[in-house]
This record gives C-alpha cells, structure tokens and sequence, in this order.
C-alpha cells in the first residue's frame, strides 16, 4: 500500500512525499526501510526521524521538523499507528481457497477471497469475503461469519450462532455451546438438562481470546457488542447481554443472564453472578467480585473487593482491617 492511500484509509495528512510502497510496521529499534513508525511526542521524534524507516506517524510537533522522510500527521499517533497496523495486516498477501484436507459442506456459502486451511471443517454455513478460517476449526450449520474475519486454529463455532464483520476470534475459543442450566427433580434428586436451543450473536469489531467460551443463549440469545474486546480464558454463560466497547481482561467469569452496559472495563479474574447488571463506564478491578441481581451504578467509579465496593470505601475496609490487627 503507498503511503498516500493509507494516509487516506486513516484520516492523517502527508508531509513529504507520499508515493513510498509500505511493507508493515515496526518499532523505531527494528524498523526497516519500508515499515512505519510513530512518535507520540516530541521526545521521541528525532529517534523516530533518525531510523531507517520510510515514514513516521505523529502529532502536529512534527509538521516544522527538518527531515527527508515522510510524515503522516494526526491527531492521536499511537491511535493512527494502531489503525495503519490492521490496515496492512488484512492487506497483507495470505493464501486463499479451500486446503485439499478441508471438509467444506457443498452446500456452504462462501464469499469472494475466503481462506479455508487444512482439516477445517465448514458445514451449512455462510462465510463472508476475504474472511479466514485456520487449521482444525469447526464451523458448525448454520453459523453465519461476516467479512474479513480471522478465525484461528482450533476454533469451534457451534450450529446458528452469528458472527459480524471484522471479528477476530483467538486459537482454541468455544463460541455456541450449551449453557450451565439444569432443573432439579424433587423426588429423585436428579438434574434435568434445561433447553439450550438459543443463539450467540457477535457483532462487527469484536475480538475473542484464546480458549475463552460463550454460550447461547437458553431460549434467546446470548449477545456480544460492537467492538468489546475478550481477553483469553473468559468464560461467558448463557442469556448474558453485552453492549459495546466493553474491555474484558483474562479469567474473569460471567455467570447466566449478566447485562453489560457500554463501555465498562473489567479487570483479570472478575466473577459477576447471575442476573447482575454493570452499567455504563463501570470498572471493575481484578478479582471483584460482583453479587447475583446486585447492579453496579457510576460511570468512571471503580469498584474492587468481593463483594465489590467502590474502591475508596474498599481501601477505608482495608485499613480498619489493618488497624484492627495492629490492635490484636
């Protein structure tokens, strides 16, 4: 891609000559002549400048700089670094078509550019254009993935769940299975399986780590937002709604029927029970614990401790706890 188009694709504004080929992206230590780099400020712009690099990526202090090499000038370098890095790598030159190992349903639906690799196995399903399914994945019928998704290996995706476009789904993820839900008979104090015959939907933007699960939904859906981020080992039960931009650091536990409101950002290993409800902005620091039905309310407070408090009162805890043992 030149420089000129990919300034474009991301909204940056060329100092310099913009007809260089970029190859990728690299830090300023291990750049190359044809990669990019970025400065977030001025002390680190004469390092930048001084690297092999084609061009550099940086905020206005760097419009008056003396320097032969190209510029890309926006408002937030790291945030323009960031986006120019999935612009190449979806760009980048990756072998297409269905591998001779492969099973591929011949009923399936593939878009244009799709990438099937080897003993992947695709029933019923749809996939969209220039999206890649790795090695040893499982795609279930039914299961619909959007465009330029990246499915890596060993991936199950079970029967009707929904993926948007843009979702990255890390090695080893179990997305669809059956939820935790059981009714228990009286009598012979045995558990009865309850109807797993929901579906998982995940919208556009969403990243999945490796070996996290997320379950359908019971008799619904279970919904991941557009743009939420997982961490590896997450587990997501049934019926939980999540809304948009959330973060989700690794280990952190979500019981059934959890609501998720925009923009909340929850630390490594949380546990949420069942039917608890995280509004807007919240955070969650790591190992809160949050109460079943309990709803965690104030965008931007943070909350920490099982059960979770808000992290001022948490500390206060802490201390009377410490001037207690003093005491003993």
């Amino acid at each position: 891609m030149r420089l000129k188009e990919l300034a474009e694709k991301i909204g940056a504004r060329i100092v310099g000559d913009g007809s260089g080929e970029v190859t990728g992206v690299a830090s300023v230590a291990s750049a190359g002549k044809g990669n990019i780099v970025f400065a977030e400020d001025e002390q680190n712009l004469a390092a930048a400048l001084k690297s092999p690099a084609l061009a550099v990526i940086a905020g206005s202090f760097a419009e008056k700089a003396q320097t032969s090499k190209a510029l890309l000038i926006v408002t937030r370098p790291r945030l323009g670094f960031a986006r120019t890095a999935n612009l190449l790598r979806r760009n980048a030159g990756q072998q297409r078509g269905i591998h001779p190992s492969a099973v591929v349903h011949s009923s399936a639906k593939l878009g244009n550019g799709v990438s099937i690799a080897a003993n992947a196995v695709v029933g019923q399903a749809a996939v969209g254009s220039r999206s890649r399914v790795d090695a040893g994945c499982v795609i279930g019928d039914g299961v619909e993935i959007g465009e330029d998704c990246e499915i890596y290996p060993n991936v199950t995706i079970y029967r009707d769940s929904r993926l948007g476009n843009r979702v990255i789904v890390h090695a080893g993820a179990v997305l669809g299975s059956d939820g935790f839900g059981y009714v228990r008979d009286p009598k012979s104090g045995r558990h009865e399986k309850f109807p797993q015959i929901g579906r998982l939907e995940i919208e556009d933007d969403v990243e999945i780590g490796a070996n996290t699960t997320i379950d359908r939904g019971a008799l619904e859906v279970t919904r991941i937002g557009r743009g939420t981020k997982i961490d590896n080992l997450v587990h997501i039960g049934h019926n939980c709604q999540f809304g948009e931009d959330i973060i989700i650091a690794a280990q952190a536990g979500f019981s059934g029927s959890i609501t998720i409101e925009n923009q909340v950002v929850i630390g490594g290993q949380v546990g949420v029970g069942e039917h608890a409800r995280i509004q807007e902005g919240v955070l969650l620091g790591g190992q809160a614990g949050v109460l079943p039905k309990k709803i965690m309310r104030g965008k931007g407070v943070a909350f920490w401790g099982t059960p979770a408090k808000p992290l001022r009162e948490y500390l206060r805890g802490l201390a009377s706890l410490a001037r207690l043992s003093k005491k003993g």
